[in-house]
């Protein structure tokens, strides 16, 4: 199929430094609703949003622990763990159900043996679920590390498994 280098292999993800996550929350701090940018910056840094990273944006920004951590828990891109090297997206809504999608997506998962937002023991791959990518046309639908996939069938998922291989 030739699903391309799809490959995040240049992303580093760093441990959690209480130094460098301060100088991330600090660039944001006097700025107007600063909690979503720096939730992302931290994962972009981090690769997640630890519960380290949480205490620390909840201290600076005077909210909760809670409050943080329900903003994390809410946004389905935001992670508590770093995800593997690749990352399938598998829809989940509606049109990609009614075409098979769930079948699918239940072949996938049981191969690997992981559950939803599941990383393989390896940390090759993350499956996580979407809902709704913008292929209803194309269902069942994935995304596969920013690359959107149509049609998606037993066959692409093989492709997907040979494509994330080590």
């Amino acid at each position: 199929m030739g699903l391309g280098s799809a490959a995040r292999s240049g992303v580093a993800v760093a441990a959690w430094s209480e130094a460098e996550g301060s100088a991330i929350i600090g660039r944001h701090i006097g700025r107007p609703g600063p909690l979503l940018p720096i939730l992302h910056d931290l994962q972009t840094a981090f690769g997640c949003v630890s519960a380290e990273a949480v205490v620390a944006v909840a201290e600076a920004l005077n909210l909760t622990r809670a409050e943080v951590h329900g903003v994390v828990g809410f946004y389905r891109d935001f992670r508590r763990a770093p995800a593997g090297r690749h990352v399938l997206k598998l829809c989940r809504a509606e049109a990609c159900q009614s075409m098979g999608g769930e079948v699918l997506a239940r072949q996938l998962l049981d191969r690997f043996a992981i559950g939803w937002d599941g990383t393989t023991a390896d940390g090759r791959l993350t499956v996580e679920a979407t809902y709704c990518l913008g292929l209803c046309a194309c269902a069942p639908a994935a995304m596969l590390d920013g690359q959107p996939i149509g049609r998606l069938d037993r066959a692409t998922l093989d492709d997907i498994v040979r494509e994330v291989e080590p």
